[in-house]
């Protein structure tokens, strides 16, 4: 019997091998993006757990407070804050990795967070990204522009919040990248893989 030449096989089969190594291709970069999505669904959970202790915490100081004629306007508007975020907290769970969802969160946190430092300005703490680096939010900062990684200034004094914050947007960051990276990309829009948005 002759030796099994290339040249001796199907012609057929060459294309079935590309199939077969494309299959396979296709199929790790499905399972390598859905891992990604998942590490950022669950990196959500603490981040959701977290801010909802602020928002506790900010609504029972402020239910335990008697507000002095000149601030009634400003615990009325933190009253209002703390609702909207708590509205927007029960909707972004549902959907954690919808951009606006995520932007009409971020923009209620700031409210939140604005409000309270109006009304208690020495109460306020800002964490470093690991937790372990903390201090008072300097007064003559909170109107100056900020980088979009700047810890924010929290009302409770734990570091929960930011660690949990950073956490989810790196999370987002590696996998808005994966999807964002050529040949993955095809295989996000085939999947309908859509990017997520931090919480800034």
């Amino acid at each position: 019997m002759g030796a099994l030449t290339w040249s001796s096989l199907p012609d057929s089969l060459p294309w079935w091998i590309v199939g077969a190594v494309a299959v396979f291709w296709f199929v790790g970069a499905y399972k390598r993006l859905v891992r990604l999505r998942s590490a950022a669904l669950m990196a959500f959970a603490p981040l959701h757990a977290a801010l909802l202790r602020q928002l506790e915490f900010v609504q029972a100081r402020t239910q335990g407070e008697v507000p002095t004629p000149w601030d009634v306007s400003a615990g009325a508007s933190l009253q209002a804050a703390a609702a909207q975020l708590g509205t927007l907290l029960a909707t972004t769970r549902l959907r954690p990795l919808d951009p606006a969802s995520m932007a009409a969160l971020g923009t209620a946190l700031h409210v939140l967070l604005a409000a309270w430092q109006h009304l208690h300005p020495d109460a306020v703490v800002s964490f470093g990204a690991d937790g372990t680096l903390s201090r008072p939010m300097p007064l003559g900062d909170k109107d100056e522009p900020q980088p979009e990684n700047a810890p924010l200034a929290w009302p409770e004094p734990s570091a929960a919040a930011e660690i949990a914050r950073n956490q989810f947007n790196l999370a987002v960051a590696h996998y808005d990248a994966a999807i964002g990276q050529f040949p993955a990309l095809l295989v996000a829009w085939i999947m309908q893989l859509r990017p997520a948005a931090p919480l800034r």
